[in-house]
């Protein structure tokens, strides 16, 4: 089994990257491979409300001069998903929004449904909670599964690497890695066992008559 994990923050080795690690490694001692993905640093546009991706259902953004459609390939590809960023004004950084806004959008017609998701947030002092909500708010929406730790996934640093210094932070990124390989193995295994529940097509309602 593999996960792929997306690193929001501008730093490759900031706060955040050290959280999706401490995950990562409790992934890798059940056998799980984990590639960590540096978003933050890129150029990344938001999305253009065209609705292309929609109407063409090929699994791509029609905007393809960044590395987007790569990385939702590699979101197809996986059997579990890390979303990671640092806290930016008490919300997700506005390069890994932008990445999240149209990789969640194309892959809105069931490309992500039932695989395991998480999420992870680094912030300085206050926000973080707000930013996990977030993020939580994709994995939701993708009809994916959601693993819990002992406290919500969020942990405390400014400089980069300070965050391995936060004790309580560091035992709630492990338990969620825990249980994110737990939860991934019961899906893998139940497959052969329980009947996956039919995919229904999504309404949509107009309040404006």
């Amino acid at each position: 089994m593999k996960v792929v994990a997306f690193n929001g923050s501008p730093k490759k080795e900031g706060n955040t990257y050290h959280a999706i690690s401490m995950v990562a490694k409790e992934l890798e001692k059940e056998g799980i491979e984990v590639e960590i993905i540096h978003v933050g640093n890129k150029i990344i546009r938001g999305c253009l409300a065209c609705n292309a991706c929609a109407r063409n259902q090929n699994g791509k953004c029609i905007i393809d001069n960044d590395e987007v459609n790569e990385w939702i390939q590699k979101m197809k590809e996986s059997d579990g998903i890390i979303l990671g960023s640092p806290v930016h004004y008490s919300a997700i950084g506005g390069t890994m929004k932008s990445f999240l806004d149209r990789a969640f959008y194309v892959a809105n017609g069931g490309m992500l449904r039932h695989k395991v998701g998480a999420t992870v947030a680094a912030v300085r002092r206050s926000g973080g909670v707000t930013t996990f909500n977030q993020l939580n708010n994709y994995i939701n929406y993708a009809e994916m599964l959601m693993p819990s730790s002992n406290y919500w996934n969020v942990i405390h640093g400014t400089a980069p690497g300070e965050a391995t210094e936060d004790e309580e932070g560091r035992q709630i990124m492990r338990v969620l890695g825990q249980n994110m390989a737990w939860l991934m193995k019961l899906v893998e295994n139940g497959k052969q066992t329980v009947k996956e529940p039919e995919r229904e097509n999504k309404v949509f309602t107009n309040f404006i008559r």
